[in-house]
């Protein structure tokens, strides 16, 4: 049986000659050719599209963090909230990516590692964004990006600016939830060090979470997002375990031992340590 249906009776359009097309406004003609596998591994283009797919999905959570954190510095909370459970869902999203990952064996990416040169994810600078939008700051990882100055100037600039987790401490302190001045004022380009007091100060919410709902939601939807965001490491690890085992990353690192390390990273650590003092 032959489909002689025309979708032009009911209005469709189909004719764009001239007029804008699916394909004109998401530029597909750019990003589907896009893709220049430097070997003739055919895993090659699975790992092209992998990571570029996951460039893309970091670009959208750092549209979305930047504007919960605006929010947030504008005492505007709730509309943060869905930025945040964005993030979250954006993070669930590049955690199912690895799974496809995993579909290549150690043999398939044997086929054409050498291709990479010294180029590896550890260099991804919009990564480094989101770790430095979070508050997991480190000055030394400016290095990988001094080749690229207009790449180096974001990365600075965001260093320069409080991170996410600055501004919920500062949305604590206005809502009458004290935090001391020493950390409010503090130099916000520097790693986050937990504090005791920061701690006591969340106790505070959790303890009473009626009475401090907003504060309460902020807290768990920071959580959310770092629990995602350490699945989204974990994956990392394990992924690479499996497909070099313990071999040197392609940019120099020790590979699975420098992820592991990676692990032990916490971007909002009295929100996870209150939990054993409630």
């Amino acid at each position: 049986m032959t489909n002689s249906y025309d979708p032009s009776s009911e209005g469709a359009q189909m004719s764009f000659d001239g007029r804008m097309s699916y394909g004109d406004y998401l530029a597909l003609d750019r990003i589907l050719t896009a893709q220049k596998p430097l070997s003739a591994a055919h895993d090659e283009m699975l790992f092209i599209i992998q990571h570029q797919t996951s460039e893309l999905w970091m670009k959208l959570a750092l549209h979305e963090i930047g504007a919960a954190r605006a929010s947030i510095l504008s005492g505007a909370l709730e509309p943060a909230f869905k930025m945040l459970a964005r993030v979250a869902r954006i993070m669930e999203q590049l955690n199912s990516a690895w799974d496809v990952l995993r579909t290549m064996t150690p043999s398939d990416y044997t086929t054409f590692r050498e291709s990479l040169g010294q180029s590896s994810g550890f260099q991804s600078w919009q990564y480094r964004l989101i770790e430095f939008a979070a508050g997991n700051r480190n000055a030394a990882m400016l290095q990988p990006h001094a080749h690229r100055p207009d790449v180096s100037e974001r990365l600075k600039a965001e260093l320069a600016r409080p991170s996410i987790y600055d501004a919920a401490l500062l949305a604590l302190n206005r809502a009458g939830i004290d935090v001391p001045e020493d950390i409010l004022n503090r130099d916000v380009s520097l790693p986050w060090v937990a504090d005791d007091r920061v701690e006591a100060a969340w106790a505070k919410v959790y303890a009473d979470p009626a009475r401090h709902w907003t504060l309460y939601d902020l807290a768990e939807k920071l959580v959310d997002f770092e629990d995602y965001f350490r699945r989204w490491r974990f994956n990392h690890v394990t992924t690479v375990e499996r497909v070099i085992g313990l071999k040197r990353g392609t940019g120099g690192t020790q590979g699975v031992s420098y992820l592991k390390r990676m692990l032990e990273v916490e971007l909002f650590p009295e929100l996870w340590r209150v939990r054993t003092a409630l």
